[in-house]
């Protein structure tokens, strides 16, 4: 028995997020598929992040164990023979039997997309959240400032998350124009379900003049989701590295 370490790529598009529901195709479901296929063995991957529906990945962890022959740094390509082309393995290599995704201290790194224009493209429309007003980059990068170091982010998360500890650390938050593209880079050591959506929901609010910078941290301490600003749509979020410490 051997346990495989998978770094997975993926177009959320299609899916109903990462893991397996009665409602819906996810990743997950359909990596255990494929695995099946190939081994004969009905195995169940182990992911490092549960992406919502319709959120995309460059850099998803999983693991599984399996008695295959095949050797662990094939399972890459032999899987992609097996999955659709909106699904990825990147690499895949051998790990101790005992390393598990979510358990191990680690960095996330999300990236959220906004195209900033006057008119939408239909070609970024899955992978961008379009927002046709001007928006102040400088006041939103002021405002992002607050949010950096250790917090009680409840204020950034759904009501409907189940966890007791809200406390983060956000190591970068990066807020980058590309031509028509605003990019939010954040690197943190986990998040709280819809966090970062809300995080770019309350800049937008920021960036719109709907809220000075300072109030952002008015919103941290508040310890409110009510405070905060919207939840921006999954599309335009990519979860794009995690990196064990």
């Amino acid at each position: 028995m051997k346990r495989v370490k998978l770094t997975v790529a993926y177009d959320g598009t299609n899916y109903c997020g990462w893991q397996i529901q009665p409602n819906g195709l996810t990743i997950e479901e359909v990596l255990n598929k494929a695995l099946y296929r190939l081994t004969g063995e009905k195995i169940a991957v182990i992911g490092a992040s549960r992406t919502d529906s319709g959120v995309h990945a460059l850099g998803n962890i999983a693991v599984f164990d399996t008695d295959s022959p095949i050797p662990a740094q094939r399972f890459s390509y032999a899987l992609n023979q097996q999955l659709p082309e909106d699904i990825v393995i990147v690499r895949s290599e051998e790990t101790s039997s005992e390393w598990h995704p979510r358990y191990c201290n680690s960095r996330k790194t999300y990236e959220y997309h906004i195209l900033n224009a006057k008119v939408p493209n239909p070609i970024k429309r899955q992978t961008t959240y379009f927002v046709s007003y001007p928006l102040n980059l400088e006041d939103m990068q002021k405002a992002a400032s607050y949010l950096v170091g250790e917090h009680d982010f409840v204020s950034f998360c759904n009501i409907r998350t189940n966890v007791e500890n809200t406390v983060r650390t956000i190591y970068d938050l990066q807020i980058l124009r590309k031509e028509d593209e605003i990019i939010l880079r954040i690197t943190g050591n986990g998040f709280l379900y819809n966090m970062v959506r809300i995080i770019v929901g309350t800049l937008l609010r920021v960036g719109r003049g709907f809220y000075t910078p300072k109030q952002v941290k008015e919103i941290l301490e508040a310890q409110n989701r009510n405070t905060a600003g919207i939840t921006v749509p999954p599309q335009g979020l990519i979860l794009t590295e995690i990196c064990y410490l």
